[in-house]
């Protein structure tokens, strides 16, 4: 009985009228114009490039649309919280911003579910903007910390509303990939914002203001237009969407593909839904897969890997040049993550999550054990790279395992990345000690521990996936 709802084909706009069956299969369109969508998509080795190689014209030129608006806005991403960096001496700012982040998350999230995305993440940005250029005018502490904490209320909307969005949108085939392009593209953004905070500092004392100043200004002047842009591109979610570059026709074929999915629309929060979600396995495995994967790449996002070149003498350059090479390999093997989930593995997000937690096992072991020939090291430190690119596909898990409940979808997606920085306050301080560098005996090892659990929470939510897909077969055959 499997076989046959695979072969089912549904069309977008009149499910009373047969589509022609496509012998390529892609999509076809019957002669009334309406395009049949298959619900499992076939693929040839074109989708191993790109997925949208195996689709109807007509959900390529959806799909066009779709990933410019998300690529500009994953590009902006970077372009935050990045350019606001500060001396040690004023930690208390962090993490006053850090409290605001964690705070706003989850709320966020659950309005996205009751407001439109194209007008909550917008304002949010812009008055992110306008706080952040507010913080030349601040005189006291009390006053910079006031406003670093409603900053991190205000940019706490972006990320995982728009991981929200992105879920909100795409198929299983293609979906890591724009889930870890949004990623990675992020990375970049981060880049450009350490070149303009470079060209901030240069303009110390024009008109007045010093280069931290100016700094802020920088932000605003590059962030508010692209904040105030929002309101006109983001495409909110298929079921209410008005996005002007949008047919009707394109919006028809948005939601029977997100149909097709199981993706469920937007409904009220109730009593029942509420003890639906937390009396799941969703949203405990998923914010613990997240939380271990997110604080066992101490090795890549602690400054190991610097502070370890500086003790064995290296010029200032070096130390600063040699560790972009890990980066160069996270945004890599991002990509080879993406692209083999969604293509290789027909959208099993298991494989790469295990392969990065042994790779990472390896790195860390060895770095543990320190006394082992400095070619080695130097591969180590380069492994620890292999374990930053599953951020994405551990969204694009949760999107899937959570298709049926659209409300239960925002709240695990924005408890994951609440949940991974409330321990990324504190576990640092305990396992990263720079009094303890470069050898952190504490950090490998702890590392190592998150590993091996990152591999068996991934298999344990596997196993569930895969007994609730065989309790819910059933009636999906009878509904058919």
């Amino acid at each position: 009985m499997g076989s046959s709802i695979d072969a089912i084909q549904v069309v977008t706009q009149s499910d009373s009228k047969s589509p022609r069956e496509s012998s390529s299969g892609k999509a076809d369109e019957s002669p009334h114009g309406e395009i049949a969508i298959q619900e499992v998509p076939k693929t040839s080795w074109k989708s191993y490039i790109w997925d949208t190689f195996d689709k109807s014209p007509e959900e390529r030129r959806f799909l066009f649309k779709l990933d410019a608006v998300n690529v500009n806005n994953a590009f902006v991403s970077g372009m935050k919280e990045d350019l606001n960096l500060y001396g040690n001496e004023l930690n208390y700012m962090q993490t006053c911003w850090t409290v605001g982040y964690v705070l706003g998350e989850i709320p966020s999230n659950i309005l996205l579910t009751r407001i439109r995305p194209s007008i909550w993440i917008p304002t949010c940005e812009v008055l992110w903007s306008v706080l952040t250029i507010l913080l030349t005018q601040c005189k006291t502490p009390t006053q910079l910390y006031v406003l670093r904490f409603i900053i991190g209320l205000a940019e706490s909307s972006f990320y995982p509303g728009m991981q929200y969005i992105v879920g909100s949108w795409y198929r299983k085939d293609e979906l890591a990939k724009r889930s870890c392009l949004f990623h990675a593209m992020g990375n970049v953004g981060s880049m450009v914002s350490g070149y303009l905070m470079a060209g901030a500092h240069n303009l110390d004392g024009v008109q007045g203001y010093q280069g931290w100043q100016w700094l802020f200004i920088t932000n605003t002047i590059v962030s508010l237009p692209i904040a105030i842009s929002g309101f006109f591109f983001l495409p909110d979610v298929p079921e209410i969407t008005k996005a002007w570059y949008f047919t009707p026709e394109e919006i028809a074929l948005s939601k029977k593909r997100m149909e097709l999915e199981g993706r469920a629309n937007r409904a009220p929060y109730t009593k029942a839904k509420l003890r639906r979600i937390f009396s799941s396995w969703h949203i405990y495995m998923l914010v613990l897969l997240y939380i271990l994967f997110n604080n066992g790449n101490g090795g890549n996002t602690q400054p190991a890997f610097p502070l370890w070149l500086k003790s064995e003498g290296y010029s200032v350059k070096e130390i600063n040049l040699y560790p972009t090479i890990t980066e160069v390999i996270s945004v890599i093997t991002t990509l080879i993550y993406a692209w083999t989930s969604d293509s290789l593995f027909r959208g099993a997000r298991w494989p790469a999550i295990v392969f990065s937690g042994v790779v990472k096992i390896v790195a860390y072991v060895s770095l543990t054990i320190w006394e082992i020939p400095v070619a080695w090291k130097w591969t180590c430190f380069f492994l620890c790279g292999f374990g930053s690119g599953i951020s994405g596909l551990s969204f694009a898990w949760a999107h899937e395992l959570c298709s049926d409940d659209n409300e239960e979808r925002a709240l695990v997606v924005g408890a994951m990345n609440e949940a991974a920085y409330i321990v990324q306050a504190w576990l640092p301080l305990l396992i990263w000690q720079q009094v303890e560098a470069p050898r952190y005996p504490k950090g490998y090892s702890t590392s190592i521990a998150l590993a091996v659990l990152l591999i068996g929470v991934a298999m344990i939510i596997r196993f569930l996936h895969h007994r609730e897909i065989r309790f819910k077969a059933p009636a999906k055959v009878a509904q058919v």
